[in-house]
């Protein structure tokens, strides 16, 4: 008898399901909670702190809507056999406008056009209301509906432009990489993602955002002396119009070896009480680049990605996985599709692990800061972001282990209050 592998991953996204909304709940308890931690006592407004109560139950009721249509619809797909279907229809819909269904790589682009649209329907509705009702309700949307849809409408050329060919290479190594196939398919994802991380900043989010150079001033020449002081590369400093779409701020640095450029928000110039609050979070940032952090978070995704890769060549043909989701064809991009839906449970894992080294790298990150002299104004700043992202003030500790790539900004405070060790 055949191993049942479409009902165990439907039986185990059930489970998933049951347990991240037993999460949900705890932490939706403590968003409930009418007083801010003590930490946060008399640091944050009470005007602030409701503001932020109000943002997070919102989020969180649409939350648990989200996620029951999103289990509901993902276990009827699989347990009623549409992805099948939908390969079926679009192998007869090729000959209807003259190509052969019989080429694999038009069979399955055909495919996947059927499945983004599909995608693209289905989210449409959550996405504005996220947007145009809960961001809005609270003030942080900026963006008219027309520049939604002018968004939606450029990733979506951008998928036509370059999924078509990254399909098609990956379905050709597939083919022709016989016992080396998980090492050929590796290499041209590491090859992809350098390419890519090359030109999203450089072509691709310029079609999203506006990019200025940061004006000449106090700001400016206090990033540069910083930069200048830990010997980092810093070429451009940019300023991106985040205020377009939403009062949301952030900061990044991006960029290869020696060619480096940090981003700012103009969301966060705005918030920020004084410079040294911005230059803190820079110190911060910074950090993860001197403390190697993000050298070590790519090798650790390359290591992941050539398991995962590894792990597809050892099912790729078989015929009892195949059959058990529907299929009496093994088509390549199909056999992803379900390798990805049988590792389930490991890539929950693997979240799980990942989130503990990135709120790791977060404190150690901080701590450098703090270490350079940023320790107040980091401080400072980091409540600043706190207060007008309207970021949750109580969170339960299951809920943000499990979910947080970052520290709750209790445990962050705390850490930069701590005491320095003194060394012997």
């Amino acid at each position: 008898m055949a191993f049942p592998y479409m009902e165990a991953v439907v039986c185990f996204m059930i489970l998933m399901y049951f347990f991240e909304t037993y999460l949900d709940l705890r932490q939706h308890a403590a968003l409930k909670l009418p007083t801010l931690p003590k930490t946060l006592a008399g640091v944050i407004s009470q005007e602030k702190f409701a503001k932020s109560r109000a943002y997070s139950l919102d989020k969180s009721h649409f939350h648990f809507f989200h996620e029951l249509v999103t289990i509901l619809m993902d276990s009827a797909i699989l347990f009623f056999g549409i992805l099948p279907w939908f390969w079926k229809k679009s192998g007869i819909f090729l000959p209807l406008v003259g190509l052969s269904a019989e080429n694999e790589i038009l069979h399955t682009l055909a495919f996947l056009a059927g499945v983004i649209i599909w995608s693209q329907i289905t989210d449409l509705p959550f996405s504005l209301y996220s947007t145009f009702v809960i961001e809005a309700r609270h003030g942080f949307n900026k963006q008219t509906i027309w520049l939604f849809f002018r968004d939606l409408i450029k990733g979506m050329c951008l998928a036509i432009v370059l999924g078509p060919p990254i399909v098609s290479a990956i379905i050709v190594i597939v083919q022709k990489g016989g016992p080396y196939l998980a090492i050929y398919l590796w290499a041209f994802m590491f090859v992809l993602s350098l390419v890519m991380m090359t030109l999203y900043p450089v072509l691709i989010a310029p079609l999203f955002n506006k990019f200025t150079p940061l004006l000449e001033g106090e700001l400016r020449l206090k990033i540069e002396k910083l930069s200048s002081s830990l010997n980092f590369p810093l070429k451009k400093l940019f300023v991106v119009d985040g205020s377009t779409r939403s009062s949301h701020s952030n900061a990044y640095m991006y960029g290869f070896y020696k060619n480096k450029r940090i981003v700012l928000y103009d969301t966060l110039i705005q918030q920020c009480k004084n410079d040294e609050e911005i230059v803190a979070v820079i110190a911060h940032e910074l950090g993860h680049w001197k403390l190697n952090h993000t050298m070590y978070s790519f090798i650790a995704v390359q290591i992941l990605t050539f398991l995962q890769f590894g792990g597809y060549t050892l099912v790729r043909n078989s015929n009892g996985l195949f059959r058990s989701f529907g299929f009496d064809t093994q088509p390549v991009l199909i056999g992803l599709i379900i390798f990805q839906h049988t590792v389930i449970p490991i890539q929950h894992l693997v979240s799980f692990g990942l989130n503990l080294v990135s709120r790791s790298f977060e404190f150690q990150a901080d701590a450098f800061a703090k270490k350079l002299g940023y320790g107040a104004p980091l401080r400072a700043g980091l409540v600043k972001l706190q207060e007008e992202n309207l970021s949750a003030m109580n969170t339960d500790p299951w809920y943000s282990a499990y979910h947080y790539s970052h520290p709750p900004l209790v445990e962050r405070l705390a850490a930069i209050d701590e005491p320095d060790k003194k060394e012997d």
